[in-house]
């Protein structure tokens, strides 16, 4: 997975271009949610998915939710402490 803070006009073959927290990312075509997460190191269990303006309320659909060029993706997660 590649990343850019600039903008991004064309992706490589293989591999679709999305916006991630307002940074480009080049993933592999037929990435899914989950394994982007999984790339990031992110628990599905403790983050909140904001695709395209919606929130992604399902967590089990991650797994087969497949990654489009130009996708929006807004990813917060939770950290535990006191």
């Amino acid at each position: 997975m590649t990343e850019s803070s600039g903008t991004v006009t064309e992706a490589v073959a293989g591999e679709v271009v999305l916006s991630v927290n307002g940074t480009y990312r080049s993933v592999p075509s037929g990435w899914t949610l989950a394994k982007l997460l999984a790339s990031l190191e992110l628990d599905a269990r403790t983050v909140v998915v904001e695709r395209n303006g919606t929130i992604l309320r399902d967590r089990l659909s991650f797994a087969s939710l497949d990654l489009a060029a130009d996708d929006s993706l807004e990813i917060v997660h939770f950290v535990g402490g006191g």
